[in-house]
């Protein structure tokens, strides 16, 4: 069973909160504007651009996003906005850090295990065992949170180095330790819980993927 199903949060209830971030988002655009922080604006634009995704992968797509997982991708982009605005580096909150990470990197954990598990139930000439996929989705999470982290240092370092605003920081080593532990729980809580919450996105790529076979054939 769905934990959103064990906490009997009906769809309306999971669109409305979806709707409150990214109004939400809207309003840290112009705290951002107004405390002229350079770094508050461009994330909470782009997070805001990224709530429009569940809509344009439906539409132009047919990749069934519900509201659940329109409500995990607006939750992301939206914490980790709202993380700029103090959370971030308020030594209280310690935690906020944590839980954006792994919430992101279970965005990315979602990506590699639907394309994956899509490609296996595509042709027959791939075979994926379960232990390979569950490993396979834990270094791409790793992987991508690695390339993530030199990013934000190299974003971070050219701020420093021609006096520009911040928009990605880094808290050095230990921070990056941390960063990358977490964005493994994140991974790992796909590998598990995956086919529970993506079995219909899967569906939808297997049979893009077979459309596109069809086509060529």
């Amino acid at each position: 069973m769905r934990i959103r199903d064990r906490l009997r949060i009906s769809e309306r209830r999971q669109s409305q909160l979806t709707r409150a971030m990214e109004i939400g988002l809207v309003g840290l655009f112009f705290i951002g504007l107004d405390r002229g922080n350079v770094g508050i604006v461009v994330n909470s634009a782009i997070a805001f651009a990224v709530t429009f995704l569940p809509a344009i992968l439906e539409r132009d797509y047919d990749i069934p996003m519900d509201a659940g997982l329109t409500l995990w991708i607006t939750a992301a982009v939206f914490l980790h906005a709202l993380g700029t605005i103090g959370p971030y580096r308020d030594p209280t909150l310690w935690w906020w850090d944590h839980m954006t990470h792994a919430l992101s990197s279970s965005l990315v954990a979602a990506i590699g295990y639907s394309t994956i598990r899509a490609l296996d139930a595509h042709t027959e000439d791939i075979y994926l065992p379960p232990r390979f996929t569950f490993v396979f989705i834990l270094l791409f999470v790793v992987a991508f949170g690695v390339i993530w982290e030199v990013i934000e240092f190299a974003i971070g370092g050219a701020a420093s180095q021609f006096g520009s605003a911040k928009i990605l920081t880094q808290y050095g080593l230990e921070d990056t330790m941390k960063d990358l532990l977490f964005d493994t729980v994140g991974g790992l809580l796909v590998a598990i819980w995956g086919t529970a919450y993506l079995s219909d996105v899967v569906g939808a790529l297997t049979d893009r993927l077979d459309g596109h076979q069809r086509e060529g054939d």
